[in-house]
């Protein structure tokens, strides 16, 4: 079968350096007190035919479940006094480049801030040079087969988006290949099953997730491409969870759980290969003063940390701290030899003091090869 490409091609890339997401619980009623969604549908390359009926089915869900939906495609609404007035940004099968330099800015103040985004189909066929989108909306496009029937896998079914899908879902849509697999920095809800339909070529084929971001909320769902998936019930319910999770209704902000590998700036540490490991990889090579940065995750608030660790080294010290590598220290965990680096145990802490930046992991102990981290988690 025929595999067609996007007319705007590939431009740049970015690594994928997202936290998951995981673990939420039904805020009270008073949380879901009327709140307004901004749609944005702006086109910069292929435009969908089913636009129009995205925008009308979420004006619909809006009127059903206590919101109220701006669309637009004026990119001028994305400064920061106008994107204050919403809860969540929703881009409609957006394509290209659509928003300039000022404009990007406010958008990432506005989720560092703790906004809502959701993508939408095309919304990972967007802003190819502006990496933080790349990491917000969690993989960019590659390419895609023609529309066919697909068996989709529900992973996670306590999400607001999934809770009303059984472990299966069959449905008929356009089923993008992405770029990277954004497992690793993702909380994935849904797979495709790559051996019901043909022109998958991922393997580990994600199609729907969410994951945290700054203090904001970050989900995005493959589907979308038919003007009939906007009058599927099982899909609508999908869309509203979205909305209602970016939104943050329905859910609380959650324990973020990030990758160690995911790492947006460091000092002397390397991504290491471990098959035991989440997601194939570590945080590894591990040496006293090396240090590893997260600008992903912001420390404000936060009162817990637990990593998995592994090592046949020397073990050492994690500290936490907040803003730079030389912050603040939040507090300090001890990790013990394990007896091998395919050995896996949990160290954990609590914190101290006042976080209010970006998360900085600083690392020492004897000499030589120290420990290597899977992941860890903040709550």
């Amino acid at each position: 079968m025929t595999t067609f490409t996007r007319r705007e091609g590939l431009v740049g890339g970015a690594l994928l350096l997202v936290g998951s997401a995981i673990g939420w619980q039904p805020l009270t009623a008073s949380a879901a007190a009327p709140y307004q969604v901004l749609v944005f549908s702006k086109t910069a390359g292929f435009r969908h035919d089913s636009i129009p009926a995205g925008i009308q089915a979420i004006r619909d869900l809006g009127a059903a479940n206590g919101f109220t939906v701006t669309a637009t495609e004026d990119s001028a609404v994305f400064n920061t006094s106008q994107l204050a007035a919403y809860k969540a940004v929703v881009f409609l099968s957006t394509t290209g480049d659509v928003l300039n330099a000022t404009q990007q800015t406010a958008f990432e103040t506005y989720i560092n801030g703790g906004g809502g985004y959701v993508g939408v189909h095309a919304a990972a066929d967007t802003e190819y040079d502006w990496p933080y989108y790349g990491t917000l909306v969690g993989a960019w496009f590659h390419s895609h087969p023609a529309i066919q029937q697909v068996t989709a896998r529900v992973e996670d079914r306590t999400h607001l988006s999934t809770s009303h899908l059984g472990t299966t879902w069959v449905r008929t849509d356009e089923l993008y290949n992405y770029r990277t697999n954004p497992r690793p920095n993702v909380h994935v809800l849904i797979n495709l099953d790559e051996s019901t339909y043909t022109g998958g070529n991922m393997g580990d084929h994600p199609i729907a997730w969410y994951h945290a971001q700054g203090s904001g909320r970050s989900f995005y769902t493959g589907f979308g491409h038919t003007i009939e998936s906007y009058s599927d019930q099982a899909f609508r319910k999908h869309l509203l969870g979205g909305i209602q999770y970016a939104a943050g209704v329905g859910a609380t902000p959650p324990v973020t759980s990030i990758e160690g590998e995911a790492f947006t700036s460091q000092s002397g540490v390397q991504v290491a290969g471990h098959g035991g490991a989440s997601g194939g990889q570590t945080l590894g090579y591990i040496d006293n003063g090396d240090w590893a940065g997260y600008s992903q995750v912001n420390t404000a608030g936060k009162t817990s940390f637990s990593a998995r660790i592994s090592s046949g080294g020397a073990g050492g010290t994690i500290r936490i701290r907040s803003g730079s590598a030389t912050g603040t220290v939040l507090g300090t965990v001890a990790v013990p030899v394990t007896g091998g680096w395919d050995n896996f145990q949990t160290v954990s802490t609590t914190l101290s003091g006042s976080g209010s930046g970006p998360l900085f992991l600083t690392f020492s102990g004897g000499s030589g090869a120290l420990f290597d981290i899977d992941t860890f988690t903040l709550s």
